[in-house]
């Protein structure tokens, strides 16, 4: 299979089970957060920074149309904010294990890339999120639910995305004694 191709059907697969997961999202965001951001971080490694932000951009909106989430129907810009935070994610994760070619070990590139790029984004859905819109936009219906939120787009992505980093490294290594994945 074409190396384009293959990184076509690769990124689709991740949006795939990136979809699949939100349909979960009830159930704990702590196990779709994390299969979103693995996702989101395989996508960025295997296939390039390109593909990891197209998905960074489209996940929160389908999650929107999925899960229909009361909070962001009030506050739409949240979805851009969480695409910004997933693609600062993907970015940082990107540069450390593509682009950087020290230490040689991948594993530790991916580590580092996600360590960074979690708290990153974290740092960024603190201050956009819940420093920012939830304060000044959030319908008074919906003002007892703040404190909870402001974890939620806090404390809560920084635990999803280091919780995604250990899983992309340990699938990351098993696609690669498979051969599943593009030529570097």
């Amino acid at each position: 299979m074409k190396t384009n191709v293959k990184k076509l059907t690769i990124a689709a697969l991740m949006l795939a089970v990136c979809i699949a997961s939100m349909f979960l999202k009830n159930t704990s965001v702590f196990i779709t957060g994390p299969i979103v951001n693995t996702c989101l971080m395989l996508t960025a490694i295997s296939c390039g920074l390109g593909y990891g932000l197209i998905l960074s951009a489209v996940t929160p909106v389908l999650s929107f149309f999925i899960t229909g989430s009361p909070v962001i129907a009030a506050i739409p810009l949240m979805m851009v904010m969480i695409a910004i935070g997933n693609a600062i994610l993907v970015f940082f994760v990107w540069l450390c294990a593509v682009r950087l070619h020290r230490p040689k070990n991948r594993n530790v590139r991916i580590v580092a890339g996600g360590v960074i790029g979690s708290c990153v984004k974290a740092a960024f859905m603190w201050a956009s999120i819940s420093h920012w819109l939830l304060p000044m936009y959030l319908p008074e219906k919906l003002q007892k639910m703040l404190p909870v939120l402001q974890a939620q787009f806090s404390t809560t992505q920084l635990i999803t995305a280091l919780i995604g980093t250990v899983l992309t490294v340990i699938i990351w290594q098993a696609l690669k004694r498979a051969g599943t994945l593009p030529e570097e």
